[in-house]
């Protein structure tokens, strides 16, 4: 498409239609000039292409798709290249629905478990998300398909989504919530960005200028088109001023003509319209769906869902080696929960998927070597103890050598478009859990949720097995782990507290309808429970495996942007397993609050029993720095951090120091300068010593200083003094005029 040829040729009706989309999935088609409509779809884990004469609200009437791992477990794999191929799959089965746009992946940092929407969500930690949200992006693309990354930006609650505003310090916003955009527009080049309901200190983010045009464009360099999430935006002629390019699903003829009045009257520049416009032809461009409708092989895309499953699901505790089951070993088997099945495997909203092919655990029971009787135990539909169906599980579990336990979360409890109020499963789930471990000592866990759970019996129950919702598979990949077929090595990609009022957030989180207080600052996650040394149920990147891992033989090599993390890792057990070696660093050297410890960097090793493989982590100095308001930018100093290499966040296996110098520019000097930054900068104190304490000026040096035996600069005054800035020197009757001029000299020099 010759783009500006095509902008020329457009009139102002069809510009207006082509940033207004058609309808629910489709943007507008000029059919004079050529330009065809583009499709797109929900699909962060299926997709969810919407048939033809169904509304967009009928989240059942969507075509049959493969049901993927939702976002919570298939980051728990902590795997890039299995998320690539998770985005290769579903490229290849939107090409084959001529879908052009797969709305996804959802990006947003679990700041709460509390949040609706964290099934959706990748990680509490910017990295994780960004590294895994960046393979899944070029894995879609690879197929010719483009994404829409979601949603941007501070979109972490869902109650009054449409209308708070998550008011937060700059420096939190670029430390943790950007940070993941950024990573994964400047390394996997999105086709599109899709705004966020909510408004960001203040501002709606669909018209919210400095995110849309100063951040994304100016600064990072995103050259795609930005598209509104469904209803998201209040005033279409704001928001192109703001830099949306394609409102969705647009309010038909009434948008049109809003933008064509707004030119008209000179509310809206025509440029900027064509901005918008001509992103938009570049999209359509690029990714064009296909000719005809095509086909996939559904049952190897239903073992790669296996297989993503078999990956995340993270073995949270395994006393006394309760797991694996060997089949022949096991004995008496019991399970119990209606979850066993009626599965939750997928999350409710907008993800919704019509799975091909779903194995609930007990229909995969049957096909596995295990044997065991099932109880449902209790009922999904009610919170209510079923007396009935709880003692039928009791009696069978009194002489059970084994007895493994499903339990969840709800369906109607955890969904888009609201939050949860409450950590603890239903009432019934956990009096069964309770009186179950008292009757018997061997009981497992098998947890379906969407995000963290408060676990008050977590002492009285041998293992847990979390799948989180593990998608059409999710039979198959269950009894996967619970009988060893597969070696565990699933991580925590967020933290499990122990109580949710442990949490930073407990006392404001969704108490205010207009904003989302995000007073905690950077101590979100691990970062806040690591610093103040909270107890937790599980940490952040916590998982346990069959077999053992040992690291050793710990290298850094520093230059002059960061450094080089070498180490060796063996597996010391008896079995094939894959480890997630965390790097951490602390940051010793900057003068702000600083969390104990930040990840840095991490990568999933398959090793061999007995084998070492030699690991390399890279760190940059972006990797080493802090956002500094005063200067609005990154900043690296110079001095020490600490390196860490770890199973989770508190399982620290190696740590060395790493001595780092910058050469940073140095801040400037002011009358807020204090007297200790002077004494300890040999340059400053040189120029302080040439013009305020210069022998002509014999009363300013008797008042404020004299040097030691080796010519070094030392107060009169007792410590107090250096906790001094200039200004208050001045004020008790120093020399204003000598300040004045060591002040421009310093910053001259």
């Amino acid at each position: 498409m010759d783009i500006e040829r095509m902008l020329a040729e457009l009139t102002l009706p069809e510009k207006a239609a082509l940033v207004s989309g058609k309808n629910s999935w489709y943007t507008a088609a000029i059919d004079r000039l050529g330009i065809p409509a583009l499709m797109m779809t929900d699909g962060p884990s299926g997709l969810r292409k919407q048939t033809a004469d169904s509304g967009t609200t009928n989240i059942n009437d969507s075509v049959q798709a493969i049901t993927y791992p939702a976002a919570a477990l298939s980051a728990s794999s902590w795997n890039t290249n299995l998320m690539h191929q998770l985005g290769e799959h579903l490229g290849e089965e939107a090409r084959a629905e001529q879908v052009s746009l797969l709305l996804g992946p959802g990006v947003n940092l679990k700041r709460s478990p509390l949040g609706g929407r964290n099934f959706e969500y990748l990680s509490e930690d910017p990295l994780v998300a960004g590294e895994l949200g960046s393979a899944y992006v070029q894995g879609v693309q690879s197929k010719h398909v483009g994404v829409a990354v979601k949603h941007f930006a501070a979109n972490n609650r869902e109650n009054q989504r449409f209308t708070a505003s998550s008011d937060m310090s700059q420096r939190t916003l670029r430390e943790l919530y950007l940070r993941t955009f950024e990573r994964i527009v400047k390394t996997a080049y999105p086709a599109t960005i899709m705004t966020s309901y909510n408004k960001t200190n203040g501002t709606l983010n669909s018209q919210n200028r400095r995110l849309l045009r100063s951040i994304l464009r100016d600064e990072w360099g995103f050259h795609g088109a930005v598209m509104s999430d469904w209803g998201a935006v209040a005033n279409n002629v704001q928001a192109l001023r703001a830099g949306l390019d394609l409102e969705m699903p647009g309010k038909g003829q009434a948008s049109i003509d809003s933008i064509i009045r707004a030119v008209e009257t000179g509310e809206l520049d025509e440029g900027t319209l064509n901005k918008a416009v001509r992103h938009l032809l570049h999209i359509i461009d690029n990714w064009l769906p296909a000719d005809k409708p095509g086909t996939y092989d559904h049952e190897a895309h239903h073992q790669f869902a296996r297989k993503l499953a078999d990956d995340g699901i993270v073995l949270l505790k395994n006393y006394h080696g309760e797991l694996p089951l060997n089949p022949q070993q096991a004995g008496k088997v019991v399970v119990v929960g209606e979850l066993a099945d009626q599965p939750r495997y997928q999350g409710s909203g907008s993800s919704h998927v019509n799975p091909t092919h779903l194995t609930t655990p007990l229909t995969a029971l049957q096909d596995s070597a295990l044997e065991a009787n099932y109880y449902p135990g209790y009922r999904l539909d009610q919170s209510e103890t079923d007396d009935s169906l709880m003692e039928a599980a009791l009696t069978a579990a009194k002489d059970a050598d084994h007895v493994i336990i499903f339990a969840g979360y709800p369906e109607n409890t955890e969904s888009e478009g609201f939050d949860k109020t409450s950590l603890m499963l239903p009432e019934n789930q956990s009096e069964l859990i309770g009186r179950l471990s008292k009757i018997n000592d061997h009981v497992t866990i098998v947890l379906q949720n969407g995000s963290a759970v408060e676990m008050p019996w977590i002492h009285s129950v041998d293992a847990v097995v979390e799948t989180y919702l593990a998608g059409e598979a999710v039979g198959e990949a269950t009894w996967d782990i619970i009988t060893g077929v597969v070696n565990p090595s699933g991580h925590l990609a967020e933290t499990f507290p122990r109580r949710l009022t442990d949490t930073p957030m407990a006392p404001t989180f969704g108490q205010d309808p207009n904003h989302e207080y995000y007073s905690e600052g950077v101590f979100m996650g691990y970062r806040y429970y690591d610093t103040h040394e909270m107890h937790v149920l599980f940490p952040f990147g916590h998982g346990l495996s069959y077999t053992t891992f040992e690291y050793t033989n710990m290298a850094v090599d520093e230059n002059a942007h960061g450094a080089t993390v070498r180490f060796d890792l063996t597996n010391t057990g008896d079995r094939a397993g894959q480890a997630v070696p965390q790097l951490y660093v602390a940051n010793h050297a900057s003068h702000v609050p600083m969390p104990t410890k930040e990840l840095r960097a991490f990568t999933k090793v398959a090793v061999e029993p007995g084998e070492t493989k030699a690991v390399t982590l890279k760190l940059n100095r972006r990797d080493l720095s802090w956002w500094c308001e005063g200067k609005s930018r990154w900043q690296a100093d110079s001095g020490d951090y600490e390196i860490m290499i770890g199973d989770s966040s508190r399982d620290i296996r190696l740590q060395t120091k790493l001595t780092m110098d910058f050469k940073n520019s140095p801040a400037p000097v002011t009358m807020e300068t204090y007297l200790s930054a002077i004494v300890w900068d040999p340059r400053l104190q040189g120029i302080f010593k040439d013009i305020v304490l210069a022998p002509e000026h014999a009363n300013a040096a008797n008042f404020l200083a004299n040097t030691d035996d080796d010519g070094n600069l030392t107060l009169l005054q007792d410590q107090m003094f250096l906790n001094m800035p200039l200004r208050a020197v001045i004020a008790l009757g120093g020399p204003a005029d000598l300040i004045t001029d060591f002040i421009a000299a310093a910053n001259k020099h």
